[in-house]
């Protein structure tokens, strides 16, 4: 089994694991961080979002052999004590209904955020089209994106 060097939450981690093993699986059973979830296994949820290099991604249809050196960001690397601006809007908002999709739509968020401050309603739709939520609280996800946009 090969071995891989990832930049995790600015981390240095050694792993383990094929070739094709997706990012989510090496993040969650290799690494202990479940923060990400996995949805539905085919990039189409959002659940299991986290950056690479800043870019929102979805991490159940990444191989881990295809990382190489970019940097990886999962939700528990977005801020160490929890208070990045698209958090504190999302518990603002009371965003969170059962919780399980918060992580990959904040990460999708946060990713919006930073490479756009000031999103237009247009660019918070393109941005999080794919993110599924089943609570049905894109209203609320909306408001909190747009509170963190002026934070």
């Amino acid at each position: 089994m090969p071995t891989y060097q990832l930049t995790v939450n600015g981390k240095k981690q050694e792993v383990n694991a094929d070739a094709d093993t997706p990012l989510l699986w090496v993040l969650r059973d290799h690494l202990q961080l479940v923060g990400t979830k996995y949805g539905c296994g085919i990039a189409q949820c959002g659940a299991c979002t986290v950056h690479l290099n800043g870019v929102a991604m979805r991490s159940c249809s990444v191989p881990v052999s295809s990382i190489g050196a970019q940097k990886i960001t999962t939700i528990e690397g977005l801020s160490e004590k929890g208070d990045h601006p698209v958090q504190q809007a999302w518990l603002e908002h009371d965003v969170p209904q059962c919780g399980y999709c918060q992580a990959g739509q904040i990460m999708s968020a946060a990713a919006l955020l930073s490479n756009n401050p000031r999103p237009s309603d247009e660019d918070i739709a393109a941005a999080m089209n794919g993110n599924i939520c089943r609570c049905g609280t894109y209203t609320r996800i909306h408001a909190a994106i747009k509170t963190a946009a002026g934070q």
